[in-house]
């Protein structure tokens, strides 16, 4: 893979960068040309992508489980620093399903409004499983795709989630995180065909994108985050 994500490989616009996929014009939203710019405009600040964070496992763990499909960026946070607060990623023992759910159950401040989250009982579920299932039987990290295959067998946790743990965990660019924005961006230039089916199309999936991100000499892990932020802003 690529070391560097500030030595972007230089196409022309009719050039493919990967078989199907022409370069275009950086001016075009949405294209190679237009990704690689965005790369290269991260300058200093794209290291804040392509880092491990740090943190516990259990408090990375579980700020993946809280987000996903129906959950708002701001409702995962807020969720989380809730739990957090609250002590639920370092108790000993784990609290109890009920009681985690009991708090995400409360209404959350985001901004000047309160919001309820979407999912209480079964998010509940699955964070009083994982919380349990790392401390009893941690897994192995000396390999990425070793430790992304451990926690897609936690409950609830599919190639995207694990995926997302792993970058969180890691700072690995041998995954990539592809949610429903970065799907968009790469169905739009053609690096994904129409009709891919998830779960089971989520391998091919990640290895067009991995061999996208090499073509263009960016680090996955920034190009994934450029995806996910441009995309959200422009289509929500």
């Amino acid at each position: 893979m690529p070391t560097s994500p500030y030595q972007i490989r230089d196409f022309l616009p009719d050039d493919e960068v990967v078989p199907g996929v022409r370069f275009g014009m950086s001016g075009w939203v949405g294209t190679p040309a237009f990704w690689a710019a965005m790369a290269e405009f991260e300058g200093d600040e794209a290291d804040d992508y392509v880092s491990a964070s740090g943190t516990p496992l259990a408090h990375d763990l579980a700020f993946c489980l809280l987000g996903g499909y129906g959950v708002t960026m701001e409702l995962n946070r807020a969720a989380w620093q809730h739990l957090h607060v609250a002590g639920v990623f370092d108790a000993v023992p784990v609290p109890s399903r009920q009681q985690i759910e009991e708090l995400l159950s409360i209404p959350l401040d985001i901004g000047e409004r309160r919001h309820k989250y979407r999912y209480p009982r079964q998010r509940a579920d699955r964070l009083h499983v994982a919380l349990n299932s790392i401390r009893d039987n941690p897994p192995q990290t000396d390999d990425p795709i070793l430790f992304r295959e451990d926690m897609m067998k936690l409950p609830g946790i599919g190639p995207k989630t694990a995926s997302w743990i792993t970058r969180n965990w890691l700072g690995s660019d041998k995954v990539a995180i592809l949610d429903v924005h970065v799907l968009r961006a790469g169905t739009m230039i053609g690096l994904f065909p129409n009709d891919y089916k998830l779960p089971r199309d989520y391998g091919f999936l990640e290895r067009r994108f991995l061999e996208f991100a090499e073509a263009l000499n960016i680090r996955a892990s920034l190009l994934d985050a450029i995806m996910w932020r441009e995309m959200r802003i422009l289509f929500g």
